[in-house]
């Protein structure tokens, strides 16, 4: 897609939330299914299932990326997207956006040999790679706008209420 066709894309989405603000509450789905071991499948709206897995020190047959794997892909990704959408909205070329990320991450943790060690990573980061013709200045705001607008880097920096519940058997587990 064209910056020029992104930008009229956003632009009119923008203008219906305008119009009808209700617009702008959006839910996104997902859902996912043990397959055989460690490795999942996961299903978002109407693409063909990804595999999830882990890799053979973890119990894996190392199908797939595994899900702190796909929480880098998420961030790096979503980046990529918010540069380009934002990008476009400024009229500020970009020739091309790369993110590399890390993520640190003690096993002790997962495998709950150290109570004060959390099983999530500890912690993760992110180098951004941009080439473009515009003014460092321009740039700068793009890369503001990107970080203070960036949905996975905001849901992993920002507490986020996270409720669930479990079936078994068909019946719901007493909380």
């Amino acid at each position: 897609m064209s910056q020029q066709a992104l930008k009229e894309a956003l632009s009119k989405t923008v203008q219906g939330i305008q119009e009808n603000p209700i617009m702008s509450r959006v839910v996104f789905e997902a859902q996912t299914a043990l397959v055989d071991g460690v490795r999942c499948t996961a299903s978002v709206r109407d693409f063909p299932p990804v595999i999830v897995d882990e890799p053979p020190e973890l119990g894996g047959g190392d199908k797939g990326a595994n899900p702190v794997e796909l929480v880098l892909v998420a961030l790096g990704t979503c980046q990529e997207i918010m540069y380009a959408a934002m990008a476009a909205m400024m009229g500020i070329q970009l020739d091309e956006v790369k993110v590399n990320l890390k993520g640190a991450l003690d096993l002790k943790g997962l495998f709950g040999m150290d109570p004060s060690i959390p099983p999530g990573y500890q912690k993760i980061s992110f180098e951004t790679t941009l080439k473009s013709p515009a003014s460092e200045d321009d740039l700068r705001k793009l890369v503001e706008a990107v970080e203070s607008h960036c949905p996975v880097l905001d849901t992993l920096v920002r507490p986020v209420e996270v409720s669930g519940k479990v079936t078994i058997n068909g019946a719901l587990m007493a909380a």
